[in-house]
Parts: C-alpha cells; sequence; structure tokens
C-alpha cells in the first residue's frame, strides 16, 4: 500500500513567501516520484509579467529540471484553483494529477469559469483533487487581501 503524502504545505509556504513580497499568496509545487523538482510562489508584480503565477513558475521549473516541456508522471499541487490559463498549461505539460486547495470562483477555470479540462479541445485532463487545505489557503488569501483594501494594490 503506497501512502499518501500531501505537498500543500510546501504550496502554502510559497504562498505565504509571496505575500510577504507583496504578491497575491498563491504556491505551487511540482513533484516527481514523491519528490519536490520545483516551486514557486506568485511574482507578477515582481517580474512585471502578467504570466509570472506560481503555477507557470513553477511548471517552467519542473521542465527544465527534466529537459523536457512534458512532465508526464508529475503531480502540481497550488494553494488556489488555476485560473484558464494557467490550466491550459497544465494540460500541455500534461501534468498527471493536479491538488489544489481554495476554489476560485471569480477567476478559476478548473471547477469554476470555462471548466479548462471538460473542454472538448482540452489536450489532457489531469486527475483533479480539490478542498486540501481549503480553509488555510483561504485564510491566507482573505487575511493578504483584507489588509490591502483601501490601498493601490
Amino acid at each position: 500500500m503506497t501512502r499518501f503524502t500531501s505537498f500543500m504545505p510546501v504550496a502554502l509556504d510559497e504562498a505565504r513567501a509571496a505575500a510577504a513580497r507583496g504578491e497575491v499568496p498563491v504556491g505551487a509545487v511540482v513533484v516527481k516520484d514523491g519528490q519536490v523538482i520545483a516551486q514557486a510562489g506568485n511574482r507578477m508584480r515582481e517580474m512585471t509579467d502578467p504570466t509570472a503565477h506560481a503555477e507557470m513558475l513553477a511548471i517552467r521549473a519542473a521542465c527544465s529540471v527534466l529537459g523536457s516541456e512534458r512532465l508526464t508522471g508529475c503531480d502540481l499541487w497550488v494553494t488556489l484553483e488555476p485560473c484558464p490559463a494557467c490550466a491550459g498549461t497544465i494540460a500541455a505539460a500534461r501534468i498527471a494529477r493536479l491538488y489544489y486547495a481554495a476554489a476560485d470562483p471569480k477567476s478559476g477555470g478548473v471547477a469554476q469559469g470555462p471548466r479548462v479540462f471538460d473542454h472538448p479541445q482540452a489536450h489532457h485532463r489531469p486527475e483533479v483533487y480539490a478542498g486540501i487545505d481549503e480553509a488555510k489557503a483561504a485564510d491566507l488569501l482573505k487575511a493578504f487581501f483584507s489588509m490591502r483594501r483601501g490601498s493601490s494594490f
């Protein structure tokens, strides 16, 4: 019997680090064969790059580590439901399993909005597991945005 190990605590650490940098607190981790091969937090403001989402950065780093644009057999752990662009990238990278914490009713692309993996043109559909450490991720996001209210964020 294989023991299940959650890598959401690593993703939550990345989200906290992103918040400390003034970024929306989202963290992502790519795991292969039970080992973290890449991890990242949002860096859109820091990099002045609207594609510098935690998922995108972690996937790019994992592709570099493995020397391939395909992440077959890899799992992605992320603290927030991926947006449509990140979901498309997850499909293109052939991520095997997606684990995410909090749902994103406003900008999500997996269970909300366009439901990218359910679209007939999706090249790949990973196994999806939602709600892992959802309360921790949601609390982190709520705290971040309550501190930002009234600022120029």
